[in-house]
C-alpha cells in the first residue's frame, strides 16, 4: 500500500526553525574516524558479525566486515553567542517567549518544539533529520521514546514515509530498534555514511548510582559485553555525537531524563 502525505504549512515551519537555529554551521558530510571494533579474537567466534541495511528494502542483512572506518557527526562549530542569537530570531519569528540564555549544560543546545498530539510530530523531526544532513551534513540520529507503544508507533511510521521523503531527497533513512540482544546493529549504524537512526527506550538508559537499581537492559548499555567485542555498547553509540531527539520528554521523568542526557549528549534537538 502506498500512503501519500499532504504537508502542512507548520510541520514544514517547525522544521525550518530547528535547522535555522544552527545558521553559520558549515556543511560537513561524512566525517570520519577511526571505530573501536572490539576484540577481534572474540568477534571471530560469531559467524554473523555486522549487521547492514538493504537500501531498497530497509531490512537488515548480515556482513562480515572488520573496516574501522566509521563516520560521525561535526561538532558545533558556533559559538554560545551565534547559537543565541539564531535561536531568538526563530523564536522572534514565531511569536514565542525569547530566550535569555542557552539551555546548553548538557550539550551545544536544547530545542524544545511543541506540537498537539495529531498534529504530524513524527512526521516533522523524520523530516528534520533528512534537512539538517542536507543543510549541515548531519546523519547519525537517536530518537528516545518512553514507552514500547511509541517505540513501535516510531518505527512505523519509518516505514510508512520511507518512499515520501524519497521522492524528495532521493535518500532514506537506515534506522532500527535498539535490542541489547543484538549488540552488532551499532557497528552498523557507526559505519555507514547515510542517514542513520536509532530508535530506543529510555528503559535501557534507566540507571541509578545505586548498585543492583538497574535494568536489565541498562547494565548491558553500559558493561562490557563479551559477545561485543568487550566494549561498552555506550561508548559505541557516543563516538559517532549522535544527535538525540526525546519523543514526549514530558513522559519520561525528570531525573532519569538528566541521567540520559549527562550520558549521551552533544547537541540537543
Amino acid at each position: 500500500m502506498r500512503f501519500n502525505f499532504k504537508i502542512q504549512t507548520y510541520q514544514t515551519d517547525a522544521v525550518n526553525s530547528v535547522v535555522n537555529s544552527f545558521i553559520g554551521q558549515k556543511f560537513s558530510e561524512g566525517l570520519s574516524y577511526r571505530r573501536d571494533i572490539g576484540d577481534i579474537k572474540e568477534k571471530k567466534t560469531y559467524s554473523q558479525v555486522y549487521i547492514d541495511y538493504e537500501d531498497d528494502s530497509g531490512e537488515l542483512t548480515y556482513k562480515d566486515d572488520f573496516d574501522e572506518t566509521g563516520f560521525r557527526n561535526e561538532k558545533v562549530s558556533l559559538t554560545s553567542k551565534e547559537l543565541l542569537s539564531n535561536i531568538r530570531k526563530v523564536q522572534q519569528n514565531n511569536n514565542v517567549l525569547i530566550s535569555d540564555s542557552l539551555v546548553d549544560n548538557l550539550g551545544a543546545c536544547s530545542l524544545d518544539i511543541e506540537m498537539e498530539t495529531g498534529t504530524g510530530k513524527t512526521y516533522v523531526y523524520i523530516k528534520t533529520m533528512f534537512e539538517l544532513n542536507r543543510k549541515y551534513g548531519w546523519s547519525k540520529f537517536i530518537v528516545v521514546v518512553p514507552s514500547i507503544a511509541i517505540r513501535e508507533g516510531v518505527k512505523k511510521s519509518f516505514e510508512m514515509t520511507q518512499d515520501h521523503f524519497m521522492e524528495e531527497y532521493q535518500k532514506k533513512v537506515r534506522f532500527f530498534v535498539y535490542d541489547s540482544k543484538n549488540l552488532n546493529q551499532l557497528d552498523s549504524y557507526s559505519s555507514n555514511s547515510g542517514i542513520n537512526c536509532m530508535i530506543i527506550n529510555m528503559q535501557a538508559f534507566n540507571t541509578s548510582l545505586k548498585e543492583g537499581s538497574r535494568s536489565k537492559e541498562s547494565r548491558i548499555i553500559y558493561d562490557k559485553r563479551d559477545e561485543f567485542g568487550s566494549r561498552r555498547p555506550i561508548d559505541v553509540i557516543k563516538a559517532n555525537n549522535p544527535i538525540l531527539i526525546l519523543d514526549e520528554p514530558q513522559k519520561m521523568g525528570g531525573r532519569r531524563r538528566k541521567l540520559l542526557l549527562k550520558t549521551l549528549t552533544l547537541y540537543l534537538l
